[in-house]
């Protein structure tokens, strides 16, 4: 499994417009083999910004490579200069394979599904 997260500093006051942009944005990630899952994390105010990650989950490094190659990826981030005006400096990416996982015994992964 392979976590691609992307970190955000969003100007404070401005967090309502950015998140309502992640709403409104098509995400084309259903569309892609190896994709498991997404999430947009709000995290602490540090006053003059509010940190978010975007958070994917994917069954490997490969499958996320393949999605970043992709006219999917192409078009999710065809927009992504809207945010530019709601961030405090770029946005940095961090990759993660995983090491280790622990599931609650109703969401542990079917036998034979990567974990």
């Amino acid at each position: 499994m392979f976590i691609a997260m992307n970190r955000f500093k969003v100007i404070a006051g401005r967090e309502k417009e950015f998140e309502e942009m992640w709403l409104s944005r098509e995400s084309h990630l259903h569309k892609r083999p190896g994709f498991v899952a997404f999430h947009l994390l709000r995290g602490p105010n540090r006053g003059d910004h509010t940190l978010y990650s975007s958070h994917t989950t994917w069954a490997s490094r490969t499958r996320f490579e393949e999605w970043t190659h992709s006219e999917e990826f192409a078009a999710a981030h065809r927009n992504a200069h809207r945010s530019a005006g709601f961030m405090a400096g770029p946005a940095e990416f961090e990759g993660f394979d995983v090491a280790m996982s622990i599931f609650a015994p109703s969401s542990a992964p079917a036998e034979g599904e990567a974990a």
